[in-house]
């Protein structure tokens, strides 16, 4: 059993706490590390690190700073099978997921965001008298507090921008899930990274999180997780009139027409409603269903889902591994339960999945599938996060989007349909802010990310993450007069 370390300025240190939690495996439910509960001593180190550095990283030339974004996201790529490993030890997803799927997108967020910022250039507006120019330059120290559902996937979502724009940071992973933020600090060692530029602090929320947030030099916090600490990240940073940028929770609905491609839509959305056994934000949870081809649907799904794989998340036959801890999956327990008390009738799943051997304390769930319960029930209206989705029926499209919006949540949807024009004028009117029509999860990371209502505000991916790690300054002056300016020496 090992403890974590902190990285600052760029070492591996221990922290100055004598407080830890343990970290398990949740495939088998044993203790793999410690991870400690990081103080106001280390967060304060790791700032004055930071501040340390900001200088030089924030002058250097794009293309230098690229060049370290590159060298890192080669490193990912170089140990794809070694990260992917410690991932699925750490988080109890499947292996398949973790090296096809979750590090390949770390390596990419990377390399996507060292060659952006090659192109992020300052905007100019010229008239006959005046000449305006937009810098963009970056903010200062700011925190980046990424979730355990995608550990390396989302940490690097966020830190890769910032950097990229010329920030230095202090990133806090998830305490449940430590593991490869831990081995992206050795690959900034490795790469040579300057000291203090990323700085990876471990702890929980309470402490740790805290303590970064509400520390004065802190300019700017990117945050995803639950809307609850959204809502408490969001106050401080009202206080402190910094910029803030939360992705929250969800409740995505599948509307599925019943001029669908009927067997690709019910294959899709399996895929999407058990990924990482649903636990991505973006996950399908509530399956909308025209009236006309309900049954048929049911039935066609249900059968899919009788059929995915609960196992060993290291073995590659495996589609459906662990939930990532006993208190999430006593959580995902209690929700059935509680969709039982409403009236739901279960059409599979409902129970966990007990396995042998190695995995035999592991904490593994069925595949879930509910129908029968109102859209403004506990279980239609609130964040599961696990393998459950409910069937609701619908006969018109306007009923479709009004279930459909019928939510505090507003992260996003899919639409499944054959007519393209009754597509996209469901989606206008759809409150989500990333819609799929007949696909799910395809991401192009120049496109903005971010949900309404109270998954979240602000958003992520492309220029509108290097937008939001840096500050806009215009400078307005009038054209150069013919002779020219004076320059001094």
């Amino acid at each position: 059993m090992n403890l974590i370390p902190n990285y600052i300025n760029g070492e591996l240190v221990i922290s100055a706490t004598n407080d830890y939690i343990p970290s398990v495996n949740p495939a088998t439910n044993s203790v793999i590390n410690r991870v400690p509960i990081s103080s106001i001593t280390d967060v304060a180190n790791a700032v004055a690190a930071a501040e340390h550095a900001f200088l030089y990283w924030s002058n250097l030339s794009a293309k230098e700073r690229s060049n370290y974004l590159l060298a890192i996201a080669s490193e990912i790529e170089n140990n794809i099978d070694s990260i992917a490993l410690a991932e699925v030890n750490d988080n109890g997803k499947t292996i398949t997921q973790a090296t096809t799927i979750d590090i390949p997108r770390a390596a990419e967020n990377f390399r996507f965001f060292a060659n952006a910022i090659l192109e992020f250039t300052d905007e100019t507006y010229n008239t006959n008298k005046y000449n305006n120019t937009v810098l963009r330059q970056p903010l200062g120290i700011v925190a980046c507090i990424s979730p355990w559902n995608l550990p390396l996937y989302l940490f690097t979502w966020k830190i890769a921008p910032a950097l990229a724009a010329g920030n230095c940071v202090i990133a806090k992973p998830s305490e449940v899930t430590p593991l490869t933020a831990y081995l992206l600090s050795k690959i900034c060692i490795k790469v040579g990274l300057p000291k203090g530029v990323l700085n990876i602090i471990h702890g929980n929320g309470e402490v740790t999180g805290n303590a970064i947030i509400t520390h004065p030099s802190i300019k700017a916090i990117s945050f995803t997780g639950s809307t609850t600490v959204g809502k408490h990240i969001a106050k401080v940073a009202a206080e402190n009139l910094i910029k803030v940028s939360l992705e929250l929770g969800g409740k995505n609905p599948a509307i599925v027409f019943d001029d669908c491609e009927f067997d690709d839509t019910v294959t899709e959305l399996v895929r999407a409603s058990f990924s990482n056994q649903g636990q991505i934000c973006l996950c399908s949870s509530r399956l909308l269903i025209q009236q006309s081809i309900y049954e048929k649907f049911k039935k066609a799904f249900v059968a899919q889902v009788k059929l995915l794989q609960v196992g060993n998340p290291l073995l590659p036959t495996t589609q459906v591994g662990a939930i990532v801890s006993e208190q999430h999956y006593n959580k995902i327990l209690n929700c059935i339960a509680t969709a039982k008390q409403e009236g739901a009738v279960i059409l599979c799943g409902g129970s966990s999945v007990q396995l042998t051997g190695d995995n035999a304390n592991g904490f593994f769930i069925a595949p879930t599938v509910l129908e029968n319960l109102p859209n403004n029930c506990t279980t239609n209206q609130e964040e599961i996060f696990g393998p459950v989705v409910t069937l609701l029926p619908f006969d018109t499209e306007q009923q479709a989007i009004q279930i459909a919006n019928e939510n505090k949540y507003g992260l996003s949807a899919t639409i499944w349909t054959t007519d393209t024009i009754k597509a996209n004028r469901v989606a206008n009117k759809i409150d989500a802010g990333v819609l799929w029509i007949n696909c799910w999860l395809v991401r192009d990371l120049r496109t903005p990310f971010g949900g309404m209502k109270q998954s979240g505000m602000g958003r992520e991916g492309g220029n509108e993450a290097l937008r939001f790690f840096t500050e806009a300054k215009n400078v307005c002056s009038p054209p150069p007069p013919k002779g020219g300016f004076q320059t001094t020496k």
